[in-house]
């Protein structure tokens, strides 16, 4: 952790939203780390949504959607969240310098295109990227703390109401937000045990075959019928789900790391050698996807004679170490 002006302490992330948390959190007085603010949300998940497009591909997520890890945490951890949106650019943009001026650390929902310290070749149009701001400086760019990279960035004003104000899927709205921290302990095993618990209920899925381990068998039911179609519109649909799952966020490999980490951590905290052997299984649940995303690869790229049976096959074996996992999650959170 880097400790920085204005009482922020900056942390690298896996991932931005729960990276956000986890340092703002840390900067006001409670010591989270970014598995833990992750766990206790509850946001693991798999969604695989054919009816929404993003860039002409189904929806395919491996947590909850933007702004529920925010909203969750803060809930359990009773804090109070201030979130504003608005429909004027130049007015969230003066709501954001008035509460700088008070001196609080104020979260924010971006598009990553717009960011003009990304990399060129990561700026993509996402409209749900998470950030810190801390301050400006005296050229006027503000100062932020974002979880992606190593150290602070800055970022010139014109730029970042861009950011903020994006249009598309999920624009932010120039989303902004504070956290309230009381000065209260807070008894971490019941919101373990309720959040783990609660985890282990959704990945059963919905009612609609679009969630959890229905939905990751409906995509397996999804891959299969590409049988029939040309070989370039099977490696196009694979390919998304690739991008979706190593390189949006965390991925969905990187989630069940993220979500072990939380069970490990959590293990140690309630000397729990039971919850410790799960945080194992976890681990392996996310090597078996990131076998499933190679495998797609080499289905894409034409290597190794990899059929669309044994990318299909491989995403079963997926779904049914999820469901054992469910299983030994219900039954620990007993």
């Amino acid at each position: 952790m880097i400790p920085i002006e204005n009482n922020i302490i900056h942390q690298q992330s896996s991932h931005c939203e729960s990276g956000v948390v986890a340092n703002m959190l840390n900067s006001q007085g409670f010591s989270f780390s970014e598995p833990m603010v992750f766990g206790l949300a509850s946001a693991l998940t798999f969604v695989y949504l054919p009816m929404i497009k993003v860039g002409g591909l189904p929806l395919i997520a491996y947590r909850m959607p933007p702004k529920a890890i925010i909203s969750s945490v803060c809930k359990k951890l009773g804090i109070q969240l201030h979130s504003q949106k608005f429909s004027n650019a130049d007015e969230g943009m003066k709501a954001l310098d008035k509460a700088l001026s008070e001196g609080k650390l104020v979260g924010l929902q971006t598009s990553v295109y717009w960011l003009p310290y990304f990399p060129e070749d990561m700026r993509f149009q996402f409209n749900a990227h998470n950030l810190t701001v801390y301050g400006k400086n005296e050229q006027g760019d503000y100062l932020i703390s974002d979880p992606v990279f190593e150290k602070v960035v800055t970022c010139p004003a014109d730029d970042l109401k861009r950011a903020r104000f994006a249009k598309g899927v999920l624009a932010a709205k120039g989303l902004m937000y504070v956290m309230d921290i009381p000065k209260t302990t807070v008894e971490l095993e019941p919101l373990i045990r309720n959040s783990i618990k609660k985890t282990a209920k959704m990945m059963n899925g919905l009612v609609l075959p679009f969630f959890g381990n229905k939905g990751i068998r409906f995509l397996v039911k999804k891959i299969k019928s590409l049988e029939n179609k040309p070989k370039k519109d099977a490696a196009l649909f694979l390919g998304n789900i690739v991008r979706m799952q190593e390189e949006i966020g965390t991925g969905g490999a990187g989630f069940r790391f993220m979500f072990a980490s939380f069970l490990d951590e959590s293990s140690l905290l309630l000397n729990d050698n039971a919850l410790f052997e799960i945080a194992q299984y976890t681990t392996e649940v996310g090597d078996l996807w990131r076998e499933f995303a190679m495998k797609s690869v080499l289905f894409c790229k034409n290597r190794k004679n990899v059929s669309l049976d044994d990318v299909a096959k491989s995403l079963a074996v997926c779904a049914d170490h999820e469901t054992i996992l469910r299983s030994k999650l219900l039954q620990w959170s007993k």
